[in-house]
């Protein structure tokens, strides 16, 4: 496969949580002591331009991320290699059933509910890596209604991206197509039926790298949640 190809061929979405520590700290979060891994189905994907749905009785939350995108398999890899199984980048959204997750989260239960409906993972095209210079200094935009909610930079990272690799790669082997959510900045925040969301991802001159867009629909049918 070609790593451009990785929404439709790709087998995994790893993402880490609580990866910018202003985050953590506005969602009352202990900062980490090592990466916090979570996965999302592949299903997930919502193509830049779309509808995002969010389900009957869900508070759902933008979380602007960048996405690495693995260019090869590899377990075990060391941080000093990690840059060499980098394919290239994404912008993405983490989409967040912010209440669902509270509720599971007081009852220490997992996360993949709030986190795994269809649409809620906003994709933006694949950007090769020799467009990014540093990807360690990198600006993430978001804007609700054309409001700015979110506006932070990849060098505030907790773990830095060869170190998410390391980590990860520890715990299960990445393929070719997979890709890494590295977290999000602050400022995250709800998104209701009508709202319109814009992202952008620029380098450390203000050169524009990608755009992410998606409209917030209401789903028809399917999970409705009611809280207990």
């Amino acid at each position: 496969m070609s790593a451009a190809s990785f929404v439709q061929q790709g087998k995994k979405i790893v993402a880490i949580g609580r990866n910018y520590s202003e985050h953590a700290k506005e969602l009352n979060n202990a900062v980490p002591k090592e990466p916090i891994i979570f996965l999302k189905p592949t299903t997930s994907y919502l193509p830049s331009g779309g509808n995002m749905e969010i389900p009957k009785g869900v508070i759902a939350h933008y979380e602007v991320e960048l996405g690495v995108v693995v260019g090869k398999r590899g377990r075990d890899i060391p941080e000093s290699e990690a840059e060499g199984y980098v394919a290239g980048y994404a912008l993405a959204v983490d989409m967040t059933a912010r209440n669902l997750q509270e509720e599971v989260k007081s009852k220490r239960l997992p996360w993949t509910v709030a986190k795994g409906f269809d649409t809620f993972t906003p994709i933006s095209s694949y950007i090769p890596k020799d467009q990014v210079t540093d990807s360690a200094n990198l600006g993430l935009t978001l804007k609700v209604n054309g409001a700015v909610k979110q506006d932070g930079n990849t060098q505030d990272m907790i773990f830095p991206i060869p170190r998410l690799i390391h980590h990860i790669s520890t715990v299960m082997t990445l393929e070719e197509g997979d890709l890494i959510l590295t977290g999000t900045p602050s400022g995250v925040g709800p998104v209701v039926p009508g709202d319109r969301v814009e992202c952008a991802l620029r380098d450390s001159t203000g050169k524009q790298l990608a755009t992410l867009d998606f409209n917030a629909v209401q789903r028809e049918g399917g999970y409705h949640y009611k809280p207990e």
